[in-house]
């Protein structure tokens, strides 16, 4: 096979495979982190503690999650097909690779979610906020440079699962590689295929660690949490104002008293000799 009977093929091949891998990533994106997170709130200790909840969603994304990708295909091909009308193409793919990557994503957003600081919760609840502003205002914020990190992580594991997708005609470059490379024994076609799927993973990989990297930089997100520690400090440097504030006026008031005091009995006590004085005169 010439070079220009398999360039259409893998141009294809290229966007289905970004078509599929980009439309899993947002469903999986969208469904897996609120279910992270309820793994965290609902944990013990956590704001909305519920364990027999956390038990149930915990061991069904565990059971999601050990399942391998084309045994999960292959027993939702009835369900694809009521939602996409077929079993074979880009978007019959969708379905199981974004159900498989949903438990995945969620697993890596509750471990990113538990190592936000536990003090900024506090000063959040502290200062009235309920479970929606902790989570919007420092568990999302905080956590925001893991959150890039496990999406970059999802993808990269996607388009390992669509290549598998492609054994049972879902297309794109594991497709490809399936029918040509394998079946009809063009090598050349196949060693390509494994270097451009190398390439788009290396490009998607360096472009979600520089994210990561500037958000660290920036020291999270927005700023929230800096505004949030700012606050803390300003209400720590006010309480202590007003202890010492305290301390202040009650060694004023003993001041007072004691001074008080001194003239009163230094004039009882100039009386007393004056007044034994007269009774013996």
């Amino acid at each position: 096979m010439t070079w220009s009977e398999m360039q259409p093929l893998l141009e294809q091949a290229c966007w289905d495979t970004l078509y599929m891998v980009g439309w899993s990533t947002v469903i999986a994106v969208v469904g897996g982190l609120p279910l992270g997170i309820l793994l965290v709130l609902t944990d013990r200790g956590g704001l909305l503690q519920n364990t027999v909840l956390n038990k149930v969603i915990g061991q069904v994304v565990n059971i999601a999650r050990s399942m391998p990708f084309i045994i999960l295909m292959v027993a939702l091909m009835g369900f694809t097909r009521s939602i996409t009308g077929t079993t074979i193409g880009r978007e019959a793919a969708i379905v199981p690779l974004a159900i498989g990557a949903i438990p995945f994503f969620a697993r890596l957003v509750e471990t990113a979610v538990r190592e936000v600081d536990g003090g900024l919760v506090e000063a959040v609840q502290s200062m009235g906020g309920n479970t929606w502003t902790v989570v919007r205002k420092v568990l999302v914020p905080e956590s925001l440079p893991s959150l890039i990190s496990s999406t970059t992580t999802t993808i990269v594991a996607l388009i390992g699962y669509s290549a598998m997708a492609g054994t049972v005609g879902a297309g794109g470059l594991g497709d490809i590689a399936i029918r040509y490379g394998y079946q009809r024994f063009e090598t050349e076609l196949m060693w390509i295929t494994v270097a451009v799927l190398a390439v788009v993973i290396s490009l998607i990989q360096f472009v979600g660690d520089y994210a990561a990297r500037g958000l660290h930089r920036r020291g999270g997100q927005s700023g929230a949490a800096p505004r949030l520690r700012l606050l803390r400090s300003r209400a720590a440097v006010n309480s202590g104002s007003r202890a010492t504030t305290d301390t202040g006026t009650e060694a004023g008031s003993g001041s007072e008293a004691g001074s008080g005091s001194g003239p009163a009995d230094a004039g009882t006590s100039a009386e007393t000799p004056a007044a034994d004085a007269h009774k013996v005169a």
